[in-house]
């Protein structure tokens, strides 16, 4: 009886074990492809751990974007709004560095009246729901909306995403990257590919990478001539948005506006220490 039981032991522990070696093999190189896999932002020129080409996140944003819209109407009736929205990023853009960058922005005005929030696909697919839009009080505010989602694309913080869930999916990530080419019509279909823009449509990104945002959104709005001090305003608007019965959706996509003020105070101060320049617009 004994000796039964031993020889069904053996096989048991030399099964786990095995199960462990393979493991252990995925985590290493999971985590070699991970810090091994460096780029430079073509904007920044910061040395990021990011395995895609600027020409994979634009196609990618373009894959999700129809999806995305679908999610809150498609684009908004408005024309009048979207010309002002257009208008807008295209200004933010033509005093950013990201105009000379690969990234095709494209800003659209969506349905939803009633949701308030904004996001940025990778590549430079940027929205701003119709909800918000009708919110915001100065041109100053767009511009700060506008630009703070203009600094996910910049900072690539989507394509960051994407390489932090390939570290922690293994192998299915790494190989997805690997054999997309958005030249390919056939590479897009994947299953993996499909997994990655369903990962897109609902991302969430880090509190730094908000805070990071933020600081683009004082930068270009303040480069197009408008004062960064809307963003506060923008902050307010979105802090009297949350006294309703339920909170704005934007609140889930980032952090809560009353713990940003501050932030964004400090960075316009970091940015102008010798005080604002005079004639810009509210």
């Amino acid at each position: 009886m004994g000796l039964f039981s031993n020889n069904q032991e053996q096989p048991r522990r030399s099964g786990c074990t095995g199960r462990l070696l393979i493991g252990a093999v995925i985590a290493v190189i999971s985590l070699v492809s991970y810090f091994g896999t460096r780029s430079a932002n073509p904007v920044t020129g910061k040395v990021q751990h990011v395995g895609i080409t600027p020409s994979q996140e634009i196609a990618l944003g373009l894959q999700a974007a129809p999806e995305m819209a679908s999610q809150y109407g498609g684009e908004s009736p408005d024309a009048a709004g979207r010309q002002r929205v257009d208008a807008m990023g295209r200004q933010l853009l033509s005093h950013s560095t990201a105009a000379e960058s690969p990234y095709k922005f494209e800003f659209h005005l969506l349905a939803d009246a009633t949701t308030i929030n904004a996001f940025a696909l990778p590549g430079g697919q940027v929205f701003i729901t119709k909800g918000l839009f009708d919110r915001l009080q100065t041109e100053g505010q767009l511009a700060g909306v506008l630009g703070h989602e203009m600094g996910h694309v910049i900072e690539r913080h989507s394509a960051q995403q994407i390489a932090k869930a390939q570290l922690t999916q293994g192998l299915t990530g790494a190989a997805a990257i690997a054999t997309y080419d958005p030249n390919d019509p056939s590479s897009r279909s994947s299953a993996a590919v499909a997994m990655m823009i369903g990962q897109l449509v609902n991302l969430r990104f880090s509190r730094t990478d908000e805070l990071q945002a933020d600081d683009w959104g004082v930068t270009l709005t303040a480069a197009s001539g408008y004062d960064p001090r809307a963003m506060v305003g923008l902050m307010k608007v979105l802090e009297d948005a949350s006294h309703g019965r339920s909170p704005p959706e934007f609140f889930s996509t980032h952090p809560n506006p009353e713990n940003r003020i501050s932030r964004i105070e400090a960075a316009i101060q970091k940015q102008f220490p010798e005080g604002l320049p005079a004639g810009l617009k509210p």
